[in-house]
């Protein structure tokens, strides 16, 4: 409960911690009378103290055991719901984790698949900027076949004129 209390917001938390602390020292206030009620010393010096007659105790004393007793079962209570209140914050927190897990999971996966594409993608630069230049070279020497050609036929051309 102390786990839980200390996890909520700061306004509800200064409540929810001052009871706390008054349940665990009334729970603590009942251990200890508790404990010297029922311990065997406590009887045997009320039989020698001649207390012990249960008509000798007093209707206060009665009251105030049977408020404690209360006192305790409502507080057994509420530690039954707070500890059902923990398993169930558990099993909520669990299936959060699985959740996020997955989430991670997924993200991982789709990391390798955009880093296998972005490496296609630079193979593929690759490939395009080579046959690029492949191009651009093949241009240039068609270019100069062709220059070769036209003055190879002006060439002809000049000493079949002149000569002919």
């Amino acid at each position: 409960m102390d786990l839980e209390a200390r996890s909520l917001q700061p306004g509800v938390k200064a409540s929810l911690l001052a009871k706390l602390r008054e349940y665990k020292a009334d729970l603590n206030k009942l251990k200890k009378e508790f404990k010297r009620i029922s311990s065997p010393n406590a009887h045997d010096e009320l039989l020698e103290s001649g207390i012990a007659d249960i008509h000798s105790v007093s209707a206060e004393q009665r009251d105030r055991l049977s408020m404690s007793v209360e006192r305790l079962n409502q507080s057994s209570e509420r530690i039954k719901e707070s500890r059902r209140t923990v398993l169930e914050t558990e099993e909520l927190g669990i299936s959060i984790l699985e959740d996020l897990h997955q989430q991670r999971q997924t993200l991982l996966h789709a990391h390798n698949k955009l880093y296998d594409v972005d490496s296609a993608i630079d193979k593929s630069k690759k490939v395009l900027t080579t046959m690029s230049r492949r191009i651009t070279k093949n241009k240039w020497i068609v270019i100069s076949i062709i220059v070769a050609l036209v003055l190879a036929i002006i060439l002809i051309l000049y000493y079949k004129i002149s000569h002919g």
